[in-house]
């Protein structure tokens, strides 16, 4: 069961979130905290029926990361790869040529909607009756980051087509009831709030419209309450049973095309959102939709999530980010105790190396790893290194993800850069070699 916060602790999350409902006339709000697989608190604030926590909002763009699940499922299962081209599992479209991965991460260049009338509020359709044309590609491919509800509705095509059945019920087989979010559905299911404008210089309200997406389903269709939110931002810290690899989930989790070692960012991996913020790193996805307001984002260090849920169109701030900051100042996690653990490489192979006269360190970190990086105060490149069967170590994460790292007794190969015992060591193969001279 959930760890419940503390009685002083939920009275600071209470009062962030009422004032958050009426600061942004929310005409109703429910907000929690996740931690231990679940709630630790939540609140309704403004006309919620009771119990709040079992009353649907749609959760708009939160359900992109639900269809990236299942591609990512896809890739583990060998049916598909993120390098495949679109017109390898959705042929005669004009983004024949974009990557899947492409399209998880928003880099394909497509169009940020789909043609037609505004797919939010109007009845949805098959791919046939998109009509899609050159228009619809808007830029070159990983040019840049540029955010498509069309991409998505096409993965969720993608994902209708590899299993043989709708998107619904494929994101319903493989995800939302494996996790046991039996109150997410495609379609709002009582109780429900009702999806509503507020006007911008009055306190009155408007119903908005709410129709089934069609192909674009994919990319906000879903609707959920307060408890399945609290269960799926339970899984993106980690909590992913028999859904999805855990390696499979950081690898979703990694930014692309952003430097995520700069002090402060926004970016996008695979299907979820990647925020840098007050030196805290969150993952989750944003949502909205005529009517409508969502948010799921996690500490995946602190091991805790926030979620949100209004009707509203706009107005309201998000914040996750505040009962995240809240939880963490109020009830900080208490980490694993150090424990001694044996080196994954001789000790005499650990301390300071030197990338020609700068002076790095390579230590072990535990779990099996190795880090390499510069001695404190200095600037330089880190990456951390997991083994390999072969002997050499690949790269995990910053600038050296994905290389090769080889270690010797005299020195360290790393993507041609030759690490030494002593600044340019003339014993040890150094590129373009060492002057016979020596230092002087």
């Amino acid at each position: 069961m959930p760890d419940p916060v503390l009685p002083t602790t939920a009275r600071t999350l209470l009062a962030r979130t009422a004032r958050a409902q009426r600061e942004g006339r929310a005409p109703s709000l429910v907000a929690g905290v996740v931690r231990d697989g679940g709630l630790g608190w939540s609140a309704g604030r403004g006309e919620v029926p009771e119990p709040h926590t079992d009353v649907q909002y749609r959760l708009g763009s939160i359900s992109k990361t639900v269809t990236a699940v299942v591609v990512m499922r896809l890739r583990d299962e060998g049916r598909l790869h993120l390098d495949d081209p679109l017109e390898r599992h959705l042929p005669g479209t004009p983004f024949g040529d974009r990557t899947i991965g492409q399209l998880l991460s928003h880099l394909a260049g497509a169009s940020a909607e789909s043609p037609g009338g505004w797919w939010e509020r109007t009845p949805g359709g098959s791919l046939d009756d998109l009509r899609l044309g050159p228009e619809d590609v808007v830029l070159g491919a990983a040019r840049r980051f540029h955010y498509s509800n069309l991409g998505f509705g096409l993965l969720g095509e993608v994902v209708a087509r590899a299993r043989g059945m709708s998107w619904d019920d494929a994101v319903a087989a493989e995800v939302l009831r494996p996790l046991g979010m039996t109150r997410t559905d495609p379609r709002p299911v009582a109780p429900a709030a009702a999806g509503l404008a507020v006007h911008p210089w009055a306190d009155v309200v408007l119903p908005e419209p709410e129709y089934h997406a069609g192909l674009m389903a994919a990319a906000g269709q879903l609707w959920a309450t307060l408890t399945d939110l609290g269960r799926f931002a339970a899984f993106l810290i980690g909590d992913t049973g028999d859904v999805l690899d855990p390696g499979t989930l950081e690898e979703m989790t990694e930014p692309a095309g952003v430097d995520s070692s700069a002090a402060g960012w926004s970016a996008y991996g695979l299907g979820v959102q990647v925020i840098r913020l007050d030196g805290r790193t969150y993952v989750g996805h944003g949502g909205s939709m005529p009517g409508f307001l969502a948010g799921v984002f996690v500490d995946r260090d602190e091991r805790t999530g926030a979620v949100s849920l209004a009707n509203s169109t706009s107005g309201v701030d998000p914040v996750v980010f505040g009962l995240l900051a809240d939880l963490r100042a109020a009830e900080p996690r208490i980490v694993e105790p150090w424990a001694p653990s044996p080196s994954p490489v001789p000790l005499d192979r650990l301390g300071v190396w030197f990338w020609g006269p700068s002076p790095y360190v390579l230590r072990s970190v535990g779990g099996g790893l190795l880090h390499l990086g510069p001695i404190p105060g200095r600037n330089g490149r880190a990456s951390r290194f997991e083994a390999r069967d072969d002997g050499t170590w690949l790269g995990r994460d910053g600038y050296f993800a994905g290389e090769t790292l080889r270690i010797a007794e005299d020195h360290l190969d790393l993507d041609t850069f030759i690490f030494t015992r002593i600044p340019y060591d003339p014993e040890a193969p150094v590129p373009g070699g060492v002057d016979e001279r020596g230092w002087r």
